[in-house]
């Protein structure tokens, strides 16, 4: 009988993929499946899942697939998996050693859809600090409806701990071949949950490295956050849900698509188009958005890049930001 079954979307990460999976090997497995994607890697990726496979025959199968993307991947993995739990990890980080026991302790008390934790960012130097993602800092348990800032902790797949009823009985899964295909599934799956539990333990190591997806500097792509969030407002519009989370489905374009994204533009092209598509897009979904409650409560530096935003001051936010590092 399998309980978790570990997903790892894999391509072209044969210099990191041994660590994110030994840390797992140094997990309590008993019971859980592996299942690594290999997502078309070209380098010698495949040829990795395949050994680790042969070696551990009774925890790891290996998918290969041709490249569709990491939402694909991990759809590929969940129609394979057999745990009634889904935990998602990326291909060049890891879980901390006590991951698995502790989501074990949560699973057999509590009656929940999602648990959900915190994480460690970690540099390729291997220097790791704590992160959070969101305020909540204490555990915790409760459905969206009442705790709706939940909405705006990170909206990343591997920071919680998802039980397979929640994708199926809802019809969601991971778009294929897009970007920004976490905020597309994570917001949904959350508003459809019945209870989530959320815990202070850090049990994943997240790899900040150059080159990743998440470090990717090229402009065009933060175009894409558009029907990114094009589709999340018209699934809330269309699950009768939008009245319930107003604010925190403004409050998430105003930081991820009104703020973030005319950050990283600005910080390589302040002249670029895609600024005013940004902001078009948040007027045209939100003109309400200077009123939204949440913008008080951000960070110093954040509050202050939105209001140069706002007067579309693009130069001075490249100067702030690449002097901030």
């Amino acid at each position: 009988m399998t309980d978790i079954s570990i997903i790892i979307p894999v391509y072209n990460v044969e210099g990191w993929l041994p660590r994110s999976v030994d840390a797992i090997l140094a997990n309590d497995t008993q019971l859980c499946e592996l299942i690594l994607v290999d997502d078309g890697s070209t380098d010698g990726s495949p040829a990795l899942c395949d050994a680790y496979a042969a070696r551990h025959p009774e925890l790891i199968r290996v998918l290969h697939q041709k490249n569709a993307g990491p939402g694909a991947a991990r759809n590929a993995g969940m129609a394979a998996a057999k745990g009634e739990w889904f935990l998602f990890v990326d291909s060049d980080d890891r879980l901390a050693p006590n991951a698995l026991a502790r989501l074990r302790q949560v699973m057999a008390r509590e009656e929940a859809d999602v648990i959900s934790f915190q994480f460690y960012k970690e540099s390729v130097e291997g220097k790791s600090w704590e992160a959070w993602s969101g305020p909540m800092q204490s555990e915790s348990r409760f459905a969206l409806a009442r705790q709706p800032s939940f909405l705006l902790t990170q909206p990343s797949c591997w920071l919680r701990l998802w039980k397979r009823s929640v994708f199926a009985d809802n019809g969601i899964e991971f778009p294929n071949v897009v970007w920004y295909e976490d905020v597309r599934t994570v917001t949904k799956l959350l508003a459809k949950a019945r209870q989530i539990v959320n815990l202070p333990d850090h049990l994943y190591y997240y790899l900040d490295r150059p080159g990743s997806i998440m470090n990717s500097s090229q402009l065009a792509r933060n175009r894409d956050i558009l029907p990114a969030f094009t589709d999340v407002l018209d699934w809330f519009d269309r699950e009768g849900l939008t009245g319930t989370y107003y604010d925190e489905l403004c409050a998430l374009t105003v930081q991820h698509v009104l703020l973030a994204a005319s950050v990283r533009v600005c910080r390589i092209d302040p002249a670029s188009e895609i600024l005013e598509e940004l902001r078009s897009f948040t007027e045209q979904r939100f003109p309400d958005w200077r009123e939204n409650p949440y913008s008080a409560s951000l960070p110093r530096l954040k509050r202050l890049a939105l209001r140069l935003v706002e007067h579309r001051r693009w130069r001075l936010i490249r100067f702030l930001f690449n002097l901030k590092g």
